[in-house]
C-alpha cells in the first residue's frame, strides 16, 4: 500500500523530520518510548527468512521506483552486496532498520527512510491519550543524535527539568530507537547534554496524558488569527477553512509552521487553495519517467469557493520541512504571503509510504519537485522575507520574536494589500 507524502520518517517517522517522543519520527515527528528494547542474541530463521523479504522489498522499491532513475549515481547492485548478509542476520528491528537505514542513506536524501513496526504503531495512535515523557526530539545529522524541540508543559519531562536545547544520549542506557517505548509508572533513566556540554541525568516517570492537537487555532490577539499546524495530517485544509469561515477581512492570519516535519501533498494544496485562486498554479513534479504534472490550488478548503482576502504571514525555522517549505514558497511567489523566521531545511521531495512485509514502513521519493517559478528547493531551502529567528533562551522562555516581527510586519497591512496579492 502506497500513499504520497511529503515528510520523511527518520529511523521511524517524518522527515526530515522531528520526531514527537510518544509517536514516531516522523518527519517527524513521537518521543516516548520504552525502556523494554530486544536483547542482541543471533536469529532465529523465521527471523532471518523476515529480514530477508523486508530488505528485498526496500532494495527492489528504490532500484524500481525511486525519482531519479540513476540514483544519484549510487551503484545499487554493489550496495545489495553490502549490506543484504548483514541485514539478514540482524538479531532485532533496530539491527534490521539501521542497516536498511544506513542503505539508504546513500542516496543523500532527506525523504528516504525505512521506520520499524514500533514506530509505524505509535504514530498510528499520537493524539490517542498514552504514556509519555513530554518530548518532542529532532533528529540531527548523526542517527543516534537527538536535540529537545520542545517541552510539554505539565508534563513529567518538564517536571524532571528538562530543558529545550539539551542533547539525548541515551534511555535507560540505550541510544534512543524507534524499538523503545515507555510505560505508565515506570521511570527511565535519561542521560543528556546541555548547550555548555555539561552531561545532565534525569530521571522521568511516564504517564498518562492525552493526546496533542494537531492543529491549534489561537484568537488571543486583537486582530490576529494564528493557526498553528504540527504537521500536514488529513482533514488540515477543511479545518483551515472552517477557521476562516466568517473571518473579518482586516483579521491578519498567521500560519506556524515551525518544527512542522511536512505530510500529505494533498493537505498543503488544500492549505494554498484557501489563500490562492482556484486553479492556479503553484508548482510542478517530474515523475521518474520524466513526465511533469502541474500542481493547482484545487484542494479542499471547506465551503470556500474564493481563497479569503486577509493579509498572510508564515513562520518558519530550520526543523521547516517538506509541506512546511513547500507551502511558504507557493505563498511567497505568488505575492499573497510573508515568509518570517528562518532558512527551511530544504527536504522538499514528493515521496510515497511503502508498507513493509513486517509492518514496518518504507518512504521513498518518487518525484522531484519546482516552484512554479522553477526554483528547486531540495538542498537550499525557502528563504523568509523576513529574518527573526528565536534565541535558545526565548524558546525556553516562550518569547516569541519571530511572531512578534510577523504581526509587526502585517500591522497597517489591510486587506487591500492582500486582496491586490491575489489579482496579480
Amino acid at each position: 500500500m502506497k500513499r504520497i507524502r511529503l515528510a520523511r520518517l527518520v529511523s521511524a517517522v517524518t522527515a526530515s523530520a522531528a520526531l514527537v517522543l510518544a509517536t514516531a519520527p516522523l518527519p517527524a515527528p513521537a518521543a516516548d518510548a520504552s525502556a523494554v528494547v530486544a536483547e542482541t542474541s543471533a536469529p532465529s530463521r523465521e527471523r532471518m527468512r523476515m529480514n530477508q523479504r523486508v530488505f528485498d522489498r526496500v532494495w527492489d522499491e528504490v532500484r524500481r521506483g525511486y525519482y531519479d532513475p540513476a540514483l544519484h549515481g549510487v551503484d545499487w547492485r554493489a550496495a545489495r552486496e553490502r549490506f543484504r548478509p548483514l541485514a539478514v542476520t540482524a538479531s532485532d528491528d533496530r539491527a534490521l532498520y539501521g542497516v536498511l537505514n544506513d542503505m539508504l542513506d546513500l542516496l543523500d536524501d532527506g525523504h528516504a527512510g525505512a521506520s520499524p513496526p514500533a514506530a509505524v504503531r505509535r504514530q498510528a495512535r499520537q493524539y490517542q491519550r498514552r504514556a509519555v515523557l513530554g518530548l518532542t526530539l529532532m533528529a540531527g545529522d548523526a542517527r543516534d543524535v537527538w536535540t529537545v524541540e520542545r517541552v510539554r508543559s505539565g508534563s513529567p519531562a518538564e517536571a524532571a527539568g528538562v530543558q529545550v536545547g539539551w542533547t539525548l544520549n541515551s534511555l535507560d542506557g540505550r541510544p534512543w530507537g524507534a524499538d523503545v517505548e515507555v510505560f505508565d509508572g515506570r521511570p527511565v533513566q535519561l542521560v543528556l547534554t546541555d548547550e555548555d556540554g555539561v552531561g545532565r541525568e534525569v530521571t522521568v516517570t511516564p504517564r498518562l496524558m492525552d493526546g496533542p492537537q494537531p492543529f491549534v487555532a489561537d484568537r488571543s490577539r486583537p486582530g490576529v488569527l494564528v493557526l498553528t499546524v504540527e504537521q500536514f495530517d488529513e482533514g488540515l485544509g477543511r479545518w483551515v477553512g472552517g477557521q476562516l469561515e466568517g473571518l473579518d477581512p482586516d483579521v491578519d492570519v498567521i500560519l506556524d509552521l515551525r518544527a512542522n516535519p511536512g505530510g500529505r501533498l494533498w493537505e498543503a494544496e488544500s492549505v494554498l487553495t484557501c489563500f490562492l485562486p482556484r486553479g492556479q498554479v503553484w508548482a510542478t513534479r517530474t515523475t521518474r519517467s520524466g513526465r511533469a504534472v502541474t500542481l493547482r490550488a484545487d484542494g479542499d478548503c471547506g465551503d470556500h469557493d474564493q481563497p479569503v482576502p486577509n493579509a498572510v504571514a508564515v513562520l518558519v525555522d530550520q526543523s521547516s520541512r517538506s509541506a512546511a517549505e513547500l507551502t511558504p514558497a507557493a505563498l511567497q511567489e505568488a505575492g499573497r504571503g510573508l515568509v518570517v523566521g528562518e532558512t527551511t531545511g530544504g527536504s522538499v521531495l514528493i515521496a510515497q509510504d511503502t508498507d513493509l512485509p513486517d509492518g514496518g514502513r518504507l518512504t521513498l521519493s518518487r518525484s522531484d519537485f519546482v516552484t512554479r517559478g522553477g526554483v528547486r528547493l531540495e538542498k537550499r531551502g525557502v528563504t523568509p522575507d523576513l529574518l527573526a529567528p528565536r534565541t535558545l533562551a526565548q524558546r525556553r522562555t516562550g518569547a516569541d520574536p519571530t511572531l512578534e516581527a510577523a504581526i509587526a510586519a502585517l500591522d497597517g497591512a489591510g486587506s487591500t494589500a492582500a486582496a491586490a496579492a491575489i489579482d496579480r
